[in-house]
């Protein structure tokens, strides 16, 4: 019993003098004495001025948060660096049409075609018939996407999206068409809240600052319907009850 008889006790001194000396320790007793308290006030004091200013809370907006309220600042602010999607691959596709038309499209994003502006290729060849078919075009229409850059996945993050949904709405109030068509699930949530087979069927009301007011029909997005021909019945009803000819 007791300490183990084979330490090596020099070893274990040789250690820990070592240590010591790694730590810092190079004295046992200094030869003049050390003001412990000044050193610790002057260290205390250190720490505190070199802790970050206090952040501001999470609710309240900063300048990065803040929208431009003027519809020309906010297009040029949308493609540009400030954008959430600004360091994404490819190129931004801005928002097309009369900034005073009454009916604006919302879709999700840019198609892998696209290069000059949104719903190029043959989904944009379905949705000019779609327009077509309503009496309207892309001259008096307005267009604008969730994300005007193209995600790698095709998707809007979700990481992102309640930011990108905030910038919509934003969007869709300098606009205040008197009528919003959203096409496609991630459209419909930014917009709505809700995907489109939650939202088809019936009117939304967006109530603006300044009084006006923009009802909302959600459908599907042309590629969906390329996917699925069937489905171009239902986003006939909805194209109806957007022109008003089919109330629901």
């Amino acid at each position: 019993m007791g300490a183990d008889q084979n330490l090596d006790w020099a070893k274990a001194a040789a250690s820990a003098l070592d240590w010591w000396q790694d730590a810092g320790v190079d004295v046992v007793v200094g030869d003049e004495g050390f003001a412990w308290l000044e050193s610790a006030a002057q260290q205390l004091a250190a720490r505190q001025s070199a802790r970050p200013a206090p952040s501001a809370p999470a609710d309240a907006p900063t300048a990065a948060d803040t929208l431009p309220e003027d519809a020309a600042a906010f297009a040029a602010w949308r493609i540009g660096a400030a954008a959430p999607e600004a360091r994404w691959g490819g190129g931004a596709i801005a928002a097309a049409g009369p900034a005073d038309a009454e009916v604006m499209v919302f879709v999700d994003c840019p198609e892998r075609d696209d290069r000059d502006m949104l719903m190029e290729g043959e989904v944009g060849r379905l949705f000019d018939r779609m327009l077509a078919a309503i009496g309207r075009s892309r001259a008096d229409t307005a267009l604008a996407s969730v994300c005007v850059r193209r995600p790698t996945t095709g998707r809007v993050p979700r990481d992102i999206e309640a930011r990108l949904g905030e910038i919509a709405r934003h969007h869709v109030a300098l606009a205040a068409p008197k009528r919003l068509l959203v096409m496609g699930d991630a459209a419909s949530r930014a917009i709505l809240a809700m995907n489109v087979a939650d939202a088809r069927g019936r009117f939304h009301v967006l109530n603006h600052k300044d009084g006006r007011v923009t009802h909302v029909v959600a459908s599907h997005h042309p590629r969906f319907l390329l996917d699925r021909p069937a489905a171009k019945a239902e986003a006939w009803k909805d194209l109806l009850m957007l022109t008003g000819e089919v109330e629901r």
